[in-house]
């Protein structure tokens, strides 16, 4: 049995083989131990454990090709050793900044080796001998003659079945891939998910390759096209209405993100089995009904299949997503960004955080941030994430806004602050423990059953952040913005859930799927007195321009495509990214054109021809500037590039605590504010048994 083992690694396909089962080991390690990547069931363990193996058997079978045998043996080595290269330049990669190398990275391995700096040493640990001592070993055994060079021709059929075995390999693993994670490929999650299914070397080429796609379109663009986008900007712009115009000027901005809320649960009671009604978010609706918040209530999502991240592109660049996957995964770490952070940075001297209780790679945050103009940002790592206080998408909503409170306090004000919040996230599991109690409803669907239920929790746990505030001493001096990110209920399950709704699943249409679309927004502003429900039409692409004359700045001198929400010129036509829009008058909804007050098919199909254009150009005028990256050309005299060199996410906290020591008297942190005494005690929390009187 030995001698026969060893006679066939000493044939050239052997030989590939131990090397194939090499990399496999060696890779089977680094997902184990150096890599979170999250691994949630028995599907995704199997996935991981064979994705390693297509791959490599695929760049390894190149050196069949090579007729002459010391070559192809040179060949197989050198592509086994730079597969290792990349597996490593990734490990080490990873233990500094929790991410995985893109091409762009790779490419600008100054700015990788200037990031690790004089760390990369402290990086390396004593196993890391593991992934390299082989490539020592080989040369030996071939020196001692234990492996020798075979002098056995590969025919060119049997080269080609091998390279055929790795592609089928690889369609099993990509099939089995997509069943787990719908969308893999085109919706780009996540780095990490990329490595998870497909392994690092097919994370690579798919990272290369849009990466390329991406730099083909930048290198077309020219500043002439910014010409024609600018233009477009000045028609478009809606001159602020003076009475909101600095409303909140000076004041901070808190951005609550109420995941996957949708209108329709304001003011909704859920009835229970026993027809007794429950209001699903009783602090929600008081906020909406304050007088001191304008609350919009033809509010609608513009997000595609970037989702939430989609959404954060909308409220914070005043740009659509992209038409197809999410512009932060493909862009967000290339191109220039006129955000929030940055405009109010630079002409407010806002400080600004992000906070989000889950790993800072997802939907590529922590690199698109940086673009943004983000100073601080708390990902999963600042926080106590453990399995009873957390599921896939991060942290649950009560302990991570328990967990931000030590975080904000060392803010200096005015800040710009961003809580993205995830436990009302598909597919709205049953709470647990002190989590339970809210009814579920009783519908055939089990995922809208669920969801009124993590609506409540995160309700209670909104309710729970506000009141820090209050006791902490910032509500005053802040300006509140609830938003919702993007519909919680599928379009597919729309009609399972036209019952609760008062609608009949029958008659339900397009016009119905439509209204889907509306989710929340609200700016609450604690002083003011003539808030009330706005009966305007807008969308997420409006949101910024109109905080900013709230603010006191005037949008018009930056490149946004949104209009403020409270002009008199506001446009009230609403663009959906698939190219379906809304209006007061007409809704289309995929080919149909409804009247919007009805819900009746309009009887002229082309009476909305007008609108339809508009939607089209508007769409067009965003994909010139994030397809080729048209504000790279862009100049303003007021505000400054960002570059993301200037901002790193590691230790945050200690340089926001340095701060307020060299600051001293001068700095305007609550806690400095509270005497260098931490506001966190001041956090209450209850579950829902508690708030309901129950022991």
């Amino acid at each position: 049995m030995k001698n026969r083992l060893k006679g066939f690694i000493n044939t050239r396909i052997g030989l590939v083989v131990l090397l194939v089962c090499l990399l496999w080991f060696k890779s089977l390690f680094a997902y184990f131990v150096e890599f979170d990547l999250g691994i949630d069931n028995a599907l995704q363990y199997f996935i991981l454990f064979i994705n390693p193996l297509a791959s490599s058997l695929l760049i390894l079978s190149i050196s069949f090709y090579i007729r002459r045998e010391k070559l192809a043996y040179v060949t197989a080595f050198v592509l086994y050793a730079l597969q290792l290269v990349l597996l490593f330049a990734n490990i080490m990669y990873y233990r500094e900044f929790t991410d995985f190398l893109t091409v762009n990275t790779i490419l600008g391995v100054g700015k990788v080796s200037g990031g690790l700096g004089e760390s990369a040493m402290q990086l390396l640990h004593g196993r890391d001998l593991l992934y390299f001592i082989d490539l020592a070993i080989f040369p030996l055994l071939f020196w001692k003659k234990k492996l020798q060079v075979s002098t056995q021709k590969i025919r060119a059929r049997r080269a080609l079945s091998m390279s055929a075995l790795a592609l089928l390999l690889f369609s099993g693993n990509l099939f089995l891939a997509e069943t787990s994670r719908t969308g893999l490929l085109t919706r780009n999650f996540s780095r990490n998910y990329l490595v998870k299914y497909l392994g690092v070397n097919v994370y690579t080429v798919l990272d290369g390759i849009q990466t390329y796609n991406t730099y083909q379109v930048r290198a077309e663009a020219s500043p002439n096209e910014l010409v024609e986008v600018q233009d477009y900007m000045a028609d478009h712009f809606a001159q602020p209405n003076p009475e909101m115009f600095g409303l909140a000027e000076g004041k901070n901005v808190i951005y609550i993100h109420l995941e996957s809320t949708q209108q329709f649960v304001i003011d909704y009671k859920l009835k229970d089995e026993a027809g007794v009604e429950h209001e699903v978010m009783p602090f929600v609706n008081s906020m909406y009904h304050d007088k001191s918040t304008f609350s919009f209530e033809n509010f609608y999502h513009q997000v595609s299949a970037g989702k939430t991240s989609d959404a954060e592109t909308l409220l914070e660049t005043s740009l659509f997503g992209l038409s197809q996957g999410s512009l932060f995964s493909q862009l967000g770490d290339k191109n220039t960004f006129y955000a929030a952070p940055a405009i109010l940075n630079q002409t407010k001297g806002y400080s600004s955080a992000a906070f989000h209780g889950n790993a800072g790679n997802f939907w590529n945050r922590n690199e698109t941030y940086k673009r943004f103009g983000y100073q601080n940002f708390f990902d999963a790592s600042y926080y106590d994430v453990n399995e009873d206080n957390s599921f896939q998408y991060g942290l649950h909503d009560k302990p991570f806004f328990q967990q931000s409170a030590p975080y904000l306090e060392h803010l200096q004000q005015p800040f710009y602050a961003k809580f993205i919040a995830v436990s009302n996230h598909y597919p709205y599991a049953d709470l647990e423990g002190d989590n339970a109690g809210f009814p579920m409803a009783t519908t055939e669907d089990k995922t809208i059953n669920g969801y009124f239920a993590t609506e409540n929790y995160l309700d209670q746990s909104v309710e729970e952040f506000v009141n820090y505030l209050k006791d902490s001493g910032l509500y005053e001096n802040s300006i509140l913005v609830f938003y919702g990110d993007h519909y919680g209920i599928s379009e597919s399950r729309n009609k399972n859930l036209a019952g609760l709704l008062g609608e009949d699943s029958e008659t339900w249409n397009g016009a119905n799927q439509a209204e889907m679309q509306k989710v929340p927004l609200m700016f609450h502003i604690p002083g003011a007195e003539n808030g009330g429900i706005q009966s305007t039409y807008g969308g997420q692409v409006d949101v910024l321009p109109t905080l900013l004359h709230l603010l006191g700045v005037n949008s018009q001198d930056y490149p946004l495509l949104g209009q403020d929400l409270f002009s008199a010129e506001h446009n009230q036509t609403v663009a959906f990214r698939n190219g379906d829009f809304v209006s007061p008058e007409y809704t289309s909804h995929r080919g149909s054109l409804y009247q919007t007050q009805t819900g009746e098919l309009a009887e002229d199909a082309s009476a909305a021809d007008g609108l339809k254009e508009a939607v089209t150009t508007q769409l067009a005028m965003s994909d010139k500037i994030n397809n080729g990256d048209l504000l790279r050309f862009y100049s303003n005299e007021q505000l400054a590039p960002v570059d993301p060199a200037d901002f790193s996410y590691k230790n945050s906290l200690g340089r926001l605590e340095k701060a307020e020591t060299e600051l001293a008297g001068e700095s305007r942190s609550v806690y400095s504010q509270h005497g260098g005494q931490t506001t966190a005690p001041l956090y209450e929390t209850k579950t829902y048994q508690e708030r309901q009187g129950i022991e």
